[in-house]
């Protein structure tokens, strides 16, 4: 097995993102830089930067009608059509894109190709290991955005109290132990490990594919360090914070390095966002395969880039050569 220059650049560019920020702070002392500037420009660019995306998606025109199909489409009343598989009204469209949107259910559906010796065989078989990773991977990073509320927030609001209780059931260590940060951090892992591990991945992956996954590790593996080995000042933090959120910063003092080193990689992480591959959460919304109603036999679309078109119509065609139609001995439709 070998690893490709994306997989070693995305590392180091990880471990070179972590020591910029010790550099910076345990060294320089530049606490406001990264404390303040960093993560308010950081929200800048992804705010910005995900408007320009969303807008841009938003205002290309759509060519073709080629919703994603693979069931029976409404056509005569007696023929039973699928609502999931060819949606025909909005009302089946929504439908699918939430189950799309919350279950994965195209990645669940998906099945693994292989070639099998001793024939050779094509075999088609279930991979319910990459959705189960996918499905971990997204609502543990979506509980632990949730959790992380309570640091921009006074008082707490009760869903993020419920929402951390939940998370934090088991009781096995001091200070609690949360699901959503493990099961995020082995989750990322996998994903990392299987574009290591099979090859025919290895060989697309880019260094799009590999940074991201290394950037969350980063920031995992920070907060776990911060929350169970070297304890930061959780006051501090939220007075941090809480500056932040109300554009009243302040720096207080008794903050560790360790935190600003995953606020940093947290900086990066939502400016890097809007040009990723992450984008796509929003724009699974924005897909015409996924938004589109598959009702081509019932509403005409109109291709937004064909030009205008000059025609010569046969009544003009007709006036123009009747002459030497009548010469020939043709009929005319129109006749003086």
């Amino acid at each position: 097995m070998s690893f490709n220059l994306a997989f070693y650049f995305s590392f180091f560019a990880v471990l070179g993102l972590i020591g910029i920020a010790l550099l910076g702070v345990a060294g320089a002392k530049l606490y406001v830089v990264f404390g303040v500037v960093i993560p308010y420009l950081s929200v800048v660019i992804f705010f910005a930067g995900m408007i320009y995306r969303v807008f841009k998606w938003a205002s290309s025109p759509v060519p073709f009608k080629i919703p994603t199909t693979c069931g029976q489409q409404k056509s005569l009343p007696w023929i039973k059509y699928s609502r999931l598989e060819s949606p025909f009204t909005t009302f089946d469209v929504v439908l699918r894109m939430l189950l799309e949107v919350l279950f994965f259910r195209s990645l669940f559906r998906n099945v693994r190709v292989e070639i099998r010796k001793g024939g050779p065989r094509v075999i088609y078989w279930s991979n319910k290991w990459l959705w189960l990773g996918a499905i971990l991977f997204h609502y543990s990073f979506l509980i632990v955005l949730i959790r992380h509320l309570r640091f921009f927030t006074t008082p707490v609001w009760s869903f993020v109290r419920l929402v951390e209780s939940v998370d934090g059931f088991l009781q096995v260590t001091l200070p609690g132990l949360y699901i959503s940060g493990i099961v995020l951090l082995v989750a990322t892992v996998a994903l990392l490990l299987r574009r290591v591990f099979v090859p025919t991945l290895r060989y697309i992956s880019l260094t799009s594919d590999y940074f991201p996954l290394f950037l969350i590790i980063g920031i995992a593996l920070t907060g776990i360090i911060m929350r169970y080995i070297y304890k930061v000042d959780i006051v501090s933090v939220k007075e941090l914070t809480m500056g932040l959120v109300t554009f009243h910063p302040k720096i207080p003092e008794g903050i560790g390095s360790i935190f600003y080193v995953h606020l940093f990689l947290v900086s990066v992480l939502f400016a890097y966002f809007p040009f990723s591959k992450l984008v796509h959460m929003a724009g699974v919304f924005l897909s015409p395969t996924r938004n589109m109603p598959n009702n081509n036999r019932a509403v005409r679309h109109i291709n937004p880039w064909n030009p205008p078109v000059e025609v010569h119509t046969y009544e003009e065609w007709e006036e123009e050569f009747k002459d030497k139609i009548k010469a020939v001995g043709l009929p005319l439709e129109k006749e003086e």
